[in-house]
């Protein structure tokens, strides 16, 4: 069996399903945001959750070449990895820091996002004899999550007023429905953030970066834009799921292109008859004599369950339905209607042949589910090819 490296320089045994991430497209995406928020407005490429399952390592060396300087991660954790692949840009820590981890994230010159003097005490700790650290204070606006609240807002500023190792670089919060056009809840999170940036402004502190627009409001909410943005779901080109009147709507003009593509082969080719029941409970049957091809790819891979006899695929230009329900290593597919289908043929999960086309945003409607789910949960054993 074939082998291939790895980006962590290990060999391994291939399968026939891949995913393909165009590096070129994902430049592409970070310019076009660039140009519609135009110079002023920085840009944090977000690269969590190993970039939205883009591979957060190859991702992010790309954009650093196009221009990025600001990159997002969750945790340390994921920050580690960045730094040692010679990253040099600013990494911020969306999520805060364990108690423990605060000295490793000062020695590789990582940004911590705080919200409480806890958080504050142990970085000041940390930070006696180094150069002055730069932290950025999460407001909760009425996300409920992770924040500092109006009403303990003053503490906090207190602490770091009191903390002569630190200072407030940034400041920031996180819409909770930036995707509905029409939800009042967003305007009522923006004037709680303005009060926020108030109250910062009359403790006498220097204006820090604000940010608070994530994909969505980037393209919805100029007046979130800010300082900088922080793009995730936009930068990998996956439609944004907008809503009106509760209603998805498609995306504002924005010329993104999808960066990931995900494809199989066909393993092997049966002729059944009219009145076979296929796969796990036999909660499919043929209808008339077909040609049934197996797929090895499933729900291990991260091809949803829910997609069992509803989604698609495309074979050779034409769409392809699933059949029976997906396991964990196989897909069956309907390939009577594509005449030469052949053990080998390229199938592809999402992506485009010709006027055809399958998207991250298919399979969540699907599956009930949001494109960003879709896209993280392609697993870890299929393998990223990358073009530039």
């Amino acid at each position: 069996m074939a082998s291939v490296t790895t980006e962590r320089g290990l060999r391994e045994a291939t399968r026939p399903t891949w995913a393909e991430i165009s590096l070129a497209n994902l430049r592409h995406n970070f310019r076009s945001l660039r140009e519609h928020v135009g110079k002023a407005v920085n840009i944090c490429a977000v690269v969590k959750a190993d970039a939205y399952g883009h591979g957060a390592l190859q991702c992010a060396l790309a954009l650093e070449r196009e221009g990025a300087t600001w990159f997002g991660v969750t945790s340390l954790d994921e920050a580690i990895p960045l730094r040692e692949a010679g990253i040099k840009g600013r990494i911020l820590l969306m999520t805060g820091f364990w108690p423990g981890e605060e000295r490793e994230l000062l020695q590789l010159h990582l940004t911590p996002t705080v919200w409480s003097v806890e958080q504050v005490a142990l970085l000041e700790k940390a930070s006696s004899g180094q150069s002055r650290c730069g932290v950025h204070v999460k407001v909760d606006t009425g996300m409920g999550r992770l924040g500092v609240t109006l009403e303990e807002l003053p503490r906090l500023l207190a602490s770091l007023k009191s903390s002569p190792h630190l200072f407030l670089e940034g400041l920031s919060t996180h819409l909770a429905s930036s995707e509905a056009l029409d939800e009042a809840s967003v305007d009522e999170q923006l004037k709680i953030f303005e009060d926020a940036r108030a109250t910062v402004q009359n403790a006498d502190f220097k204006s820090p970066i604000i940010h608070v627009a994530n994909s969505c409001a980037i393209l919805s909410r100029p007046q979130s834009w800010n300082d900088m943005v922080r793009p995730g779901i936009a930068l990998y080109g996956a439609a944004l799921p907008l809503q009106r009147g509760g209603r998805e709507i498609d995306d504002p003009v924005l010329p993104l292109k999808p960066v990931l593509s995900w494809k199989t082969r066909i393993l092997s080719l049966r002729e059944m008859p009219a009145g076979q029941a296929l796969g796990y409970n036999g909660t499919y049957s043929t209808k008339l004599p077909s040609c049934i091809a197996v797929l090895p790819v499933g729900y291990a891979d991260g091809l949803n369950r829910r997609l069992s006899s509803r989604g698609r695929v495309l074979l050779r230009g034409q769409y392809a339905p699933i059949v029976g329900r997906i396991s964990m290593d196989l897909t069956l597919i309907d390939v009577t209607a594509i005449p030469g289908a052949t053990v080998g043929d390229e199938v592809i999960l999402i992506g485009k042949s010709g006027e055809a086309e399958i998207t991250a945003r298919e399979h969540a409607m699907l599956a009930g589910t949001i494109p960003y789910e879709v896209l993280c949960a392609i697993s870890k054993r299929v393998p990223r090819r990358y073009s530039s």
